[in-house]
């Protein structure tokens, strides 16, 4: 989207949800515990890096082998809600202010996969990442890593403005209605371990 319009649109969201915001805040403490916001590397535009931010949704629970456990053991109740209704996602407006995101584009992906694109899947950040896309529109979390992928690409080499806008305009119902949030027999999505020949 043109730069202009992810700040206003921004800015307009963040005062409009500025009390469900604080509300989050406050039961992400209650519930998990500091700190409220999660922070991670994650791929940007031209494969720059950068720190997205997000409400927590799991605590940190680690194993006697001083490792952290699994997403299925340390998502709370509590941090499943918020991620099926994507409440965990509005921290990244602030991202979007910064310039580190779009309201629409590809999701951002951990700094790690970096090397586990193919040549393919790599031009997927030839555009600012989103805070929804075309792959979330189209099967989020329920579809594979190279479906995913695949639309991301697509949706770099058919990026306009009025596709931005279609995708705002279905990730409002797809969000009421939590659709597709988490791969079959996943609380999130199976770890992605590259696609190269």
């Amino acid at each position: 989207m043109d730069r202009f319009f992810d700040i206003i649109m921004s800015v307009i969201i963040l005062i409009i949800l500025s009390p469900l915001l604080f509300v989050t805040s406050l039961l992400v403490y209650f519930f998990i515990g500091r700190s409220i916001f999660f922070r991670q590397k994650r791929i940007g535009l031209n494969n720059s890096t950068f720190e997205v931010i997000k409400f927590r949704s799991m605590i940190d629970a680690y194993g006697e082998d001083g490792r952290l456990l699994n997403d299925e053991q340390r998502l709370t109740a509590f941090g499943k809600m918020l991620r099926a209704s994507s409440i965990d996602e509005l921290p990244e407006l602030w991202n979007v202010l910064r310039g580190d995101m779009s309201l629409v584009g590809p999701r951002p992906q951990d700094a790690k996969f970096l090397d586990l694109y193919s040549d393919q899947q790599i031009r997927r950040h030839e555009v600012k990442p989103g805070i929804t896309g075309w792959a979330q529109v189209n099967g989020r979390n329920a579809i594979s890593w190279e479906r995913r992928f695949a639309l991301d690409v697509w949706y770099v080499d058919n990026k306009s403005f009025w596709l931005d806008i279609t995708i705002c305009l279905i990730t409002i119902p797809a969000v009421l209605l939590s659709k597709n949030i988490s791969a079959p027999g996943h609380v999130t999505m199976p770890a992605f371990k590259g696609s190269k020949p």
